[in-house]
C-alpha cells in the first residue's frame, strides 16, 4: 500500500509537469489527456485506499517517505498519515478535481478570445491552465496526507501559490491581477499566524510530528507563556488560536474573508475547485486533524465558534444583494464555511468534515452549473440579464435545482443531513458562545434559502431579459460540461443519507478525531438518531425546515410573483442595502487603514529613511565630508619647499613629544 500512497499525489504532479513544460509540443489534446489521466489515477487509487481502510479494516499508516534533514533532534520529513479522515478527504479532493478537469475541456475551449492577439501570455494558455489545476490537486493531496507540520505547511503554501496563479490567470485583466494580489496578501496575514503556531509547537515539544505533538498535548495545556509583559497565557490556547488564524485565511473567515469573492475573477473551473473541495476546506480539515489539541482549550473552541457564527450569518446576508451569478455562489461558500467552523467550535468535528464532504459535491455542482449558464449567455454573469433559461438548458436547470435544494437543506438531500446535524450539535453544545452561534446558524437557514432561490428564479424562470442575439443562440452546453454536472448531482442527492449513520454516529473516524468527554453536543444528537429516514422525519419537527421553506417562498414571491416588490424593498431598506452592497465596507476599511497606511509608511521611509538618512546623510553626507577634508588638505599643498620642511619639523617634534610622554 505504501507505493499506492506515494503514487496518488505523484500521478497528479507528473500530469502537471508534462502539461506545463511540454504543453506547446503535446498540444491541447495532449495536455488535457495527460492531466485528466493523472488525476483519474489519483482518484481511482484513492478509492482503492478508501476501500482498504474503511471496508477491509486496514490499519492506520503513519510513516516517513523522505527525511530532508535532522537538526538538534528535530526531524524535517515528508511523511504520510493515512487514516479514515485522510482517505475521505483524498477521495473528495480527487473526485471533484476529476469532474472539474473534464468540465474544463468545454469551458476553456475558446480561451484564446480572452487574450489580446499580441499577448505572449495567451500562448498555450489552455495547456497552462490544465497544468495549474493538476498542480493544485497535488498540493492539496500533500496537505491532507501529511503526518507532520512541515509537510502540512508545504501543502498549505503550495495551494496558496497555485491559487494566486489561477485567480489571476487572465493576467491581461486589471481586476484579475488585483484579485490574485489580494488573495495572496490576505493569505499571508493568516499564514503569518499559522507559522507562529507551528513555531510554538516546535519550541514547546521539540517535534514536528503530529503524534509526538498530540502525545505532549496535556503538558502543553498545563503550561503558560508570557507574550506581553508579565501576563501569562496558556500555551495550548495560544497555539490553537495561532493555527486557527491560518485557517481563517485559507477558509476565508471574518475578517480574512475579503479575498474569496474577488477570486471569481479566475475562470469558473478554478472557482469550483477552490470553493468546493480544496483550498477553502484546508482550514476545516486542519482544525479537525488537530482535535486532540483544540479539545484542551475551551477558549480556543469558543473563539473558533464565534468567528464561524459571524461568518455564517453576515456573509449570507451579503449574498442577498449580489447580482453576479458567481458571486452569489461565492458568498454561499463563505456562509457554509462558517457553518463548518461553528461545528468545529462545538467539538462536532465529524459533523464539520461531513458537511465539508457534502458541500464539496453540491457547491462544485452549483459553480459548474453557473459556468454552464455563463457559456450559454456568451460570458454574461449578471443575473438581471438572464431569465427563462429552463426551456433552453434543461440539464443545467435540473442539476442546478438539485444543487440549490442540497444547499438549503431540503429534507432527504445531502445538505439536509449535514446542516441539520451541525445546527442540532451547536444547540446541545456546552462551549461558551453556543447560544449566539445557534441563533446565527438558524437565521442563516432562511437567508441561504432566500438568496439561493433568488438566484435560481432570476436565472431559470420569469421573463427573458437577455438581448435578442443571445436569445437566438441559447442552447444546452456540450457533454463535457453537462456530464460533470450530472456526475456531481448524484452524490449531491444521495451521499448524505447513505453515509450519515456510519460517519457521524458510528465509529468511522476512530482515533482520527478526539472529543473530550464533557463535549457531548454531537453525542446527544446521536442518542435520538435511528436511521436516515427517521432523521428526515425529525427534520420536519424542527425550525430549520420551516425557515428554509419561508426563504424559498419569499424568494418566489419577490422575484417571480411580484417582481416590483424587490425594487420597493430596496428603496425602503436603502441604508441596510447600501451596507450589504458595500460588503460592510470591509474592502474600503482595508484600503484606508492597511492599504493607505502601508503606502504612507512607505512614503515616510522613502523620504526620511532613503532620501534624508541614506542619500542625504550617509551617501551625500560622507561625500561632503570627504570634499571638505580634501579642501582643507589642499591648502597645505602650496608647492613651497620651506612649508614642507616646516611641516616635517613639526611632525618630528610631535613624535618626540609622544615618545617622551608615553
Amino acid at each position: 500500500m505504501e507505493s499506492i500512497y506515494l503514487a496518488i499525489p505523484l500521478a497528479s504532479l507528473i500530469g502537471a509537469i508534462i502539461a506545463g513544460l511540454f504543453g506547446g509540443r503535446i498540444g491541447r489534446t495532449g495536455a488535457h489527456t495527460v492531466t485528466i489521466l493523472g488525476v483519474g489515477i489519483s482518484f481511482i487509487l484513492s478509492l482503492v485506499v478508501l476501500n482498504h481502510h474503511v471496508f477491509a479494516g486496514g490499519e492506520t499508516f503513519n510513516g516517513t517517505v523522505y527525511t530532508w534533514m535532522v537538526s538538534e533532534g528535530i526531524h524535517f520529513e515528508v511523511g504520510f498519515l493515512i487514516d479514515r479522515l485522510t482517505v475521505m478527504m483524498m477521495s473528495v479532493v480527487t473526485g471533484v478535481s476529476l469532474a472539474v478537469h473534464v468540465y474544463t475541456i468545454g469551458y476553456m475551449a475558446d480561451d484564446e478570445h480572452n487574450w489580446p492577439n499580441d499577448s505572449l501570455a495567451g500562448k498555450n494558455s489552455y495547456q497552462r491552465f490544465f497544468s495549474y489545476i493538476s498542480l493544485f490537486t497535488f498540493s492539496m493531496l500533500m496537505l491532507v496526507m501529511s503526518n507532520n507540520f512541515l509537510q502540512l505547511f508545504f501543502g498549505w503554501e503550495a495551494v496558496g501559490l497555485v491559487s494566486y496563479l489561477l485567480i489571476g490567470f487572465w493576467s491581461v485583466r486589471p481586476t484579475a491581477v488585483y484579485a490574485n494580489l489580494k488573495a495572496f496578501l490576505v493569505n499571508r496575514v493568516g499564514d503569518f499566524g499559522f507559522i507562529l503556531g507551528i513555531a510554538a509547537v516546535v519550541m514547546y515539544t521539540g517535534s514536528l510530528d503530529y503524534y509526538d505533538v498530540f502525545a505532549r498535548a496535556e503538558t502543553l495545556a498545563g503550561s503558560s507563556m508570557a507574550i506581553f509583559g508579565d501576563t501569562q497565557w496558556n500555551v495550548m490556547t495560544v497555539i490553537c488560536i495561532l493555527l486557527f488564524v491560518g485557517a481563517m485565511g485559507k477558509s476565508a473567515q471574518v475578517p480574512l474573508h475579503v479575498w474569496l469573492p474577488d477570486s471569481m475573477e479566475g475562470p469558473t473551473p478554478i472557482s469550483a475547485l477552490i470553493h468546493a473541495a480544496t483550498m477553502v476546506t484546508a482550514g476545516i480539515f486542519m482544525v479537525a486533524r488537530m482535535s486532540p489539541m483544540y479539545e484542551l482549550s475551551e477558549v480556543a473552541l469558543s473563539f473558533v465558534m464565534i468567528i464561524g457564527a459571524i461568518t455564517a450569518l453576515f456573509m449570507g446576508l451579503v449574498g442577498i444583494v449580489q447580482n453576479d451569478i458567481k458571486r452569489v455562489v461565492a458568498y454561499s461558500t463563505l456562509s457554509q464555511l462558517g457553518y463548518m467552523t461553528v461545528a468545529l467550535g462545538a467539538s462536532a468535528y465529524s459533523a464539520a468534515v461531513f458537511h465539508l464532504m457534502t458541500h464539496a459535491f453540491f457547491k462544485a455542482l452549483l459553480f459548474l452549473a453557473a459556468g454552464s449558464v455563463i457559456i450559454a449567455m456568451h460570458h454574461e454573469q449578471d443575473m438581471r440579464k438572464m431569465g427563462g433559461l429552463k426551456k433552453y438548458m434543461p440539464i443545467t436547470y435540473w442539476t442546478s435545482l438539485v444543487g440549490s435544494l442540497a444547499l438549503i437543506g431540503f429534507p432527504g438531500l445531502s445538505g439536509f443531513f449535514s446542516k441539520d446535524v451541525i445546527i442540532e450539535a451547536v444547540h446541545h453544545s456546552s462551549t461558551p458562545g453556543h447560544t449566539i452561534a445557534y441563533m446565527a446558524v438558524l437565521s442563516g437557514v432562511f437567508i441561504t434559502a432566500f438568496y439561493s432561490f433568488r438566484m435560481f428564479f432570476l436565472v431559470f424562470h420569469g421573463k427573458e431579459r437577455m438581448d435578442q442575439h443571445t436569445r437566438e443562440h441559447l442552447h444546452e452546453t456540450r457533454w463535457v460540461v453537462t456530464g460533470p454536472l450530472i456526475a456531481l448531482a448524484i452524490p449531491s442527492f444521495f451521499i448524505g443519507g447513505f453515509t450519515i449513520e456510519y460517519m457521524l454516529f458510528g465509529d468511522y473516524f476512530g482515533n482520527a478525531i478526539y472529543i473530550a468527554e464533557h463535549h457531548r453536543g454531537l453525542e446527544i444528537v446521536g442518542q435520538g438518531f435511528r436511521s436516515a429516514i427517521g432523521f428526515v422525519e425529525h427534520g420536519f419537527a424542527g425550525p430549520a425546515f420551516y425557515l428554509a421553506a419561508a426563504g424559498v417562498i419569499a424568494a418566489w414571491y419577490m422575484y417571480l410573483h411580484n417582481p416590483a416588490m424587490a425594487d420597493r424593498m430596496k428603496t425602503i431598506f436603502a441604508v441596510p442595502y447600501k451596507i450589504l452592497d458595500e460588503k460592510y465596507y470591509a474592502d474600503k476599511a482595508n484600503e484606508v487603514v492597511f492599504g493607505a497606511g502601508s503606502r504612507n509608511l512607505g512614503n515616510g521611509l522613502w523620504k526620511f529613511g532613503d532620501m534624508l538618512f541614506i542619500d542625504g546623510l550617509l551617501v551625500n553626507g560622507s561625500a561632503k565630508v570627504v570634499g571638505w577634508c580634501s579642501g582643507v588638505v589642499r591648502l597645505l599643498q602650496t608647492g613651497l619647499l620651506y612649508h614642507y620642511a616646516f611641516a616635517m619639523i613639526i611632525g618630528v617634534l610631535g613624535l618626540l613629544t609622544a615618545f617622551v610622554i608615553f
